[in-house]
């Protein structure tokens, strides 16, 4: 991850770039130096190419991958979910640990979504942006359209149901990040025809503050902060989402 970080910094500083103030959250930045995204990336290619009939794409970061957990545990019991909510739809999941709304349009940009037809792409994206890159609101939002723009671009039949940045315990910056992003996200979509946007984060919350019993990281060995929704949070955001799915999927 170090060398990454140096690799945006110097990109940052440099002078050309400095001078056009390109912000790099919404310019696609690949991660094929790691090997086991390289892989993964590569899985999503395959998983296109083999399942042309999809009609339902998550694309994201780790909390979509997710999807996809099963263990011994209850609270791993993630992929359960997914299918009851999801598996009449064919649906694919595009979601890679670590991404940021860079890595993601760098995904579209070569090849993800080649011969897909899909009725509906969920987006679920900019945890990570806030995380080591520290990408804050005034980067990340810009990024945030960018992959709309570029889903646009590629596969222009699809709907989009763009979801606001879920609630963490990470830090009181972040949090405070995550509030102004979904806050801006909601206005610039608020009249969009093409582009739905819906904020589901309360259902991870009480009182008003994430419910760190509803995520998988704290139960961890060693435990982490509270990031990725557990099997009772994930089912909570499909039962929240239902009703909008339904209807942009007919």
């Amino acid at each position: 991850m170090l060398h990454r970080l140096l690799l945006v910094f110097a990109l940052l500083t440099a002078p050309g770039i400095a001078a056009a103030r390109v912000n790099l959250a919404a310019a696609p930045i690949g991660r094929m130096d790691l090997p086991w995204w390289r892989a993964g990336f590569e899985a999503t290619l395959a998983q296109a190419r083999t399942d042309r009939d999809a009609q339902l794409v998550w694309l994201g970061d780790s909390i979509t991958y997710y999807w996809q957990r099963t263990g011994a545990a209850p609270f791993e019991q993630i992929k359960p979910v997914w299918q009851h909510y999801y598996g009449r739809y064919h649906p694919l999941d595009f979601g890679l640990i670590g991404d940021t709304t860079s890595s993601v349009i760098w995904r579209i940009d070569h090849g993800e979504f080649n011969g897909l037809h899909p009725k509906l792409v969920i987006v679920l994206i900019g945890a990570n942006n806030l995380g080591a890159t520290h990408w804050g609101a005034h980067m990340t939002v810009p990024g945030i359209e960018a992959v709309v723009a570029d889903l646009h671009r590629h596969v222009p039949h699809a709907k989009i149901l763009l979801l606001g940045v879920l609630p963490s315990i990470r830090s009181a910056w972040i949090s405070a990040e995550t509030v102004k992003i979904n806050r801006d996200l909601a206005r610039i979509y608020q009249h969009n025809n093409l582009v739905t946007f819906r904020n589901v984060g309360a259902v991870l919350e009480h009182d008003g503050k994430p419910d760190a019993s509803l995520y998988v990281d704290p139960r961890l060995r060693p435990p982490q902060p509270p990031l990725h929704p557990d099997a009772t949070g994930m089912r909570r955001i499909a039962v929240a989402l239902a009703p909008t799915v339904a209807a942009l999927m007919k």
